[in-house]
């Protein structure tokens, strides 16, 4: 019998934008799948109708898109377990429900959501852990009819097989068990006919064929129950493996205020989907080698078994970090169309090309782009005040000597510096930071042996004379 190929999903609910957490997620398992040369699925599983939203479904699709991370089955692609939205499946899932209920696995229950209340109340007032105390288990057929005919709607239950241990090897926490007995008859059917979550992505993981599923450790508790509906129905199980959370610095769990919390906050930031990607990847899951990869790197030594079983920190300034990596591997021409109008309406044109490559390893947005733009082709200059410092600490002299030195050397940064230094016997920090914070208004930046010649003598004389 041959072993099927590597088959992961990615299915969110779509009642908001991608949340970074969702979106390592999918890049975790397109990258096993991508490893093992398998399939990267996209479900959407929008039964939730109240919080479900079609803008979100898009927005969702071209998040993953932007990120590089193609499926080869789900909504636009196609496959053979079509439809890929659970909203057009519910034929399916009735199925199922109907064949429960005909083995005796399943059963209505009227408990209202007070009578629900009230008992978790008392198990836990006595120490017990709250789980359905089973008051509808055994309703006779009449007691079922006389409740509808009162006009009840009633959940479906499945009955959970008494005594039993459900265990299996979780791909990144090992050996799970679970006694069946603590778990609890639990609702596979709301009031209102729709199905559970955990009910319809079991049955859709199953029918089509996924092999690997990945998700959040928040999802553990849920899949004991679906190994069980699975067994029941005789279909089969996947590989379950459950991926700690995101917290920010600070230990709480991530939110707006750590920073960018959306795929689309990021996007809209100005990150390269690369960056985002490198950095994501390593959140959680550990590489040998640190480099800055594409896509196949990425996939290429990704290991479900060097995934850390301890919660991932979200750490913003790794995050610049890999988009300063994105930003160094990045082509001029790229650069050039991601800086933007702003950029491009301020740099001359025959300039675009320098401009770009010294202010590269400076820059992490597109705005930083801007202030250097304004910096370089803009008048008057701001100074800082740590700038309008440095500059009066140097004094006239320093200044009268550096546009002499200009004169001279009017394109080369090394040579008036030099002749600076020359005439007033400065050297270091006291050299070069009154002649930067002169020129820029900044007391850091690029080299200025590459700004110098970009704002022209003009410039640069014109700033020298007004800190005078």
């Amino acid at each position: 019998m041959t072993t099927p190929p590597i088959k992961t999903r990615f299915a969110p609910s779509p009642t908001g934008f991608l949340h970074l957490g969702n979106a390592r997620m999918a890049l975790f398992c397109a990258l096993w799948a991508k490893h093992n040369k398998g399939i990267f699925l996209l479900r959407i599983e929008d039964t939730d109708q109240q919080r479900s939203a079609g803008q979100y479904t898009d927005v969702l699709q071209e998040d993953l898109r932007w990120m590089e991370l193609a499926w080869q089955e789900g909504p636009g692609v196609g496959g053979p377990h079509a439809p890929y939205a659970q909203s057009e499946r519910h034929g399916i899932y009735q199925n199922y429900f109907d064949k429960l209920i005909h083995n005796g696995q399943a059963y209505p229950c009227f408990c209202s959501e007070q009578e629900l209340a009230l008992s978790r109340k008392t198990q836990l007032a006595a120490g017990q852990p709250p789980r359905y105390a089973g008051t509808c288990t055994h309703l006779t057929t009449d007691q079922v009819y006389a409740r509808l005919a009162q006009g009840l709607k009633p959940t479906l239950r499945f009955r959970v097989p008494r005594n039993e241990q459900v265990q299996f090897n979780d791909l990144v926490r090992g050996p799970q068990g679970f006694n069946s007995n603590d778990i609890g008859d639990f609702i596979v059917r709301r009031a209102d006919g729709t199905p559970a979550f955990f009910f319809t992505n079991a049955i859709d993981d199953a029918l089509m064929e996924v092999t690997d599923v990945l998700r959040g450790e928040d999802h553990l508790t849920n899949t004991p129950r679906q190994i069980m509906l699975l067994q029941a129905l005789g279909l089969r199980v996947p590989h379950y493996g459950h991926v700690s959370l995101i917290l920010g610095a600070d230990g709480a769990p991530l939110s707006k205020r750590h920073g960018s919390h959306s795929v689309q906050d990021v996007r809209n930031e100005g990150y390269f989907p690369l960056a985002l990607n490198n950095y994501l990847a390593r959140l959680g899951h550990h590489y040998d080698n640190n480099d800055f990869m594409d896509m196949n790197g990425l996939a290429a030594t990704f290991d479900i078994t060097k995934i850390g079983r301890a919660p991932a920190r979200f750490d913003l300034a790794q995050l610049n970090f890999w988009q300063q990596q994105a930003i160094i591997h990045a082509d001029t021409e790229a650069l050039w169309a991601w800086v933007g109008e702003a950029v491009r309406g301020l740099v001359p044109t025959d300039q675009r090309a320098d401009f770009i490559d010294t202010i590269r390893t400076n820059i992490t947005l597109p705005r930083d782009a801007v202030v250097w733009a304004h910096i370089l082709y803009s008048d008057p200059l701001p100074l800082s005040d740590q700038a309008y410092h440095i500059i009066q600490q140097a004094g006239p002299a320093f200044f009268e000597n550096a546009l002499q030195a200009l004169e001279q050397h009017p394109n080369d940064f090394k040579a008036m510096a030099g002749e600076v230094k020359k005439k007033v016997g400065a050297s270091g920090k006291g050299l070069f930071q009154p002649l930067r914070a002169a020129l820029t208004g900044e007391l850091d930046g690029p080299e200025m042996a590459r700004i110098l010649p970009l704002l022209g003598a003009a410039r640069a004389r014109a700033r020298l004379q007004a800190v005078l």
